[in-house]
């Protein structure tokens, strides 16, 4: 498994040769790519979570923003813990309900 930049929410990979822009959305499930949250700046452990000292602070990481820095990340894709779970519980009620 590779590095791709792809969507923080559900992992779709995104695949142009760029930087999206502010009104781009994920193709599978609709939430803004230009976010903090995909950047290769966003980082937990320093102030306001960007290591981009020059960037100014973003309070909502998962809404688009007018940051110039922004930079989409090639990370490899980790769903979110009890994720797996949920999408497994759909997906078994789905095949009761269609008789599968």
């Amino acid at each position: 498994m590779s590095a791709t930049r792809h969507c923080h929410h559900c992992g779709t990979e995104y695949l142009p040769n760029r930087s999206p822009g502010r009104s781009e959305t994920c193709s599978q499930c609709g939430r803004d790519l230009k976010v903090c949250l995909n950047c290769l700046y966003y980082d937990t452990t320093v102030a306001y979570q960007c290591r981009e000292r020059r960037a100014d602070p973003v309070e909502e990481k998962h809404v688009a923003n007018y940051c110039e820095y922004f930079d989409m990340a090639k990370r490899l894709w980790t769903p979110k813990a009890g994720e797996t779970k949920r999408e497994d519980a759909a997906r078994s009620a789905l095949k009761k309900l269609l008789g599968d």
